[in-house]
């Protein structure tokens, strides 16, 4: 599984919420995982039929109605379940709760695992603009999860972006999910991120 597998899964807003609540053992129907996850039930239906299009949850045969599915995990998605699990319990009841439903975000806490610049950023999370990442990695740094810094003696002086505190432990969530793939379609043996650069002296 590549980095933009990761953009994909984590494209709609709820998709780790649903896999968090499926990990903490909530049943697979939408009522308790629309009380549990607390999304409004037009995102809550975007982000679990996503789910079910890269082959994470699917509809439990045996069980439910037909006008009231209940839904299961895939063998891909009980590995994706216990991360899903642990970034929430990282981040629920603290003041940037939300920003793990942001566009961009997880990428970009796994990439900063090591010092990335802008432009490695920019090129290895396209079709991203550099406004889209210039905007999520203020959010970023504004939360304190990830930190800038810059090398004065580099000629131009040259800035790099790492995963720190809450950050970086979610960011070693998402390599985990990176590691255990996701559907028949997305799923790789290990996950690539491409190696850090060099700092320039």
């Amino acid at each position: 599984m590549d980095i933009s597998d990761l953009v994909k899964l984590t494209s709609k807003a709820w998709a780790i919420p649903i896999l968090a609540q499926f990990g903490a053992g909530v049943p697979g129907r939408q009522a308790p995982l629309l009380r549990a996850t607390g999304a409004s039930r037009t995102a809550f239906g975007q982000s679990l039929t996503h789910l079910q299009a890269i082959g994470v949850l699917e509809r439990n045969p045996s069980h439910g109605h037909p006008l009231r599915p209940e839904f299961r995990l895939t063998e891909h998605g009980k590995a994706l379940a216990a991360p899903a699990l642990a970034i929430h319990d990282l981040t629920k009841e603290t003041p940037h709760e939300a920003l793990i439903r942001r566009m961009w975000v997880m990428p970009l806490l796994a990439l900063t695992r090591d010092p990335r610049s802008f432009s490695t950023l920019a090129s290895t999370l396209r079709p991203i603009t550099d406004r889209a990442l210039s905007q999520a990695l203020l959010r970023l740094q504004t939360a304190g999860w990830i930190h800038r810094d810059v090398d004065i003696t580099a000629r131009p002086p040259r800035a790099t972006y790492q995963a720190q505190q809450t950050g970086a432990q979610i960011g070693k969530e998402v390599l985990t999910m990176l590691k255990a793939g996701t559907s028949a379609d997305l799923r790789e043996t290990e996950p690539k991120l491409p190696p850090p650069r060099p700092t320039l002296g």
